[in-house]
C-alpha cells in the first residue's frame, strides 16, 4: 500500500515538474564570447553626426585668374603677296605669319618683296598682341635738302622738300621759290661730277642746285629717292 502512494507521488512530481518547464518563460541563453574592446579613457568614440549642410548650393574649387601675358605676339601681314619676313635677323616666315612669345622691348623688323624695296623699321613690343602691316604699295617719300641755287649772276641759298604731293623750294628769293606737284617736274637730272642738280618745271624755268658743301653724294641720294617716286607717280 505504502509503495504505490510513492510510485503514484514520483510520477505526480515528474508530470508537474515538466509542465512548470513547458510554462515558466525560459532565460536567454549567454554567450561565451566576452565583451569587446573598450576605448582608453579620454578617447570614446564620438556619436556619428550628421553630415553639415551649406546653402547656396553645391560648391566646387575656385577657378584660378589667368595670369596676365608677360610675352608678346606679332601678328604681321602684308600687301603684296610672298613677303618675306625677318624678326631680329632671323627669317620667320612668309606674311601673313604670327611670331609668338617675342620679349617685350626693341626689335627690328625686316620684310622684303620680290620687285619692292625692302622695308626696314625698329618695333617696340609689349606684352600682349599686335598687329604690323607693311605696305610695299604705299608711296613713301619725305626728303629735304639744303641747296644754293646757281643765277647766271650770284645765287641765293634755301632748302628743297619732296613729298609724294611734289617738290617745293623754300628760298628767301621770291622769284625763285616754287611748289609744284612731281608730274609737273619736265627735267630731274643729277650731274655726280659737276655736283649739280638740274629740276626744269613743265612751263616754268629751270634750277641748278649744289649743295653748299660741295658734297655730290648729298645731291646723289636726294635725287635718287625723288626720281624713283616721280617715275612712279608718272605711271599711275
Amino acid at each position: 500500500m505504502n509503495s504505490r502512494v510513492l510510485i503514484v507521488a514520483v510520477i505526480v512530481g515528474v508530470f508537474v515538474a515538466g509542465a512548470a518547464y513547458l510554462i515558466l518563460p525560459r532565460r536567454p541563453a549567454i554567450s561565451n564570447a566576452g565583451p569587446g574592446p573598450s576605448p582608453p579613457p579620454g578617447r570614446e568614440t564620438p556619436p556619428p553626426t550628421a553630415p553639415r549642410r551649406t546653402t547656396g548650393g553645391p560648391t566646387s574649387a575656385p577657378t584660378p585668374a589667368a595670369a596676365s601675358p608677360e610675352l608678346g605676339t606679332l601678328r604681321i601681314a602684308a600687301d603684296v603677296p610672298g613677303a618675306q619676313v625677318f624678326l631680329d635677323r632671323q627669317y620667320i616666315g612668309v606674311a601673313p605669319i604670327t611670331a609668338e612669345n617675342v620679349k617685350p622691348g626693341t626689335h627690328q623688323l625686316n620684310v622684303t618683296a620680290e620687285g619692292f624695296d625692302g622695308i626696314a623699321r625698329s618695333i617696340d613690343v609689349e606684352p600682349g598682341p599686335r598687329d604690323l602691316t607693311v605696305r610695299f604699295r604705299e608711296v613713301r617719300l619725305n626728303a629735304t635738302l639744303a641747296v644754293v641755287h646757281k643765277h647766271r649772276m650770284g645765287s641765293c641759298t634755301g632748302q628743297l622738300l619732296a613729298t609724294p604731293q611734289g617738290l617745293r623750294y623754300e628760298t628767301s628769293d621770291k622769284v625763285d621759290r616754287f611748289d609744284v606737284p612731281l608730274k609737273d617736274i619736265e627735267t630731274f637730272t643729277v650731274d655726280y661730277q659737276d655736283k649739280n642738280l638740274r629740276v626744269k618745271v613743265r612751263k616754268g624755268k629751270q634750277y641748278n642746285f649744289t649743295d653748299p658743301d660741295g658734297n655730290s653724294d648729298r645731291l646723289f641720294v636726294f635725287h635718287r629717292d625723288v626720281e624713283k617716286v616721280r617715275l612712279r607717280v608718272a605711271q599711275e
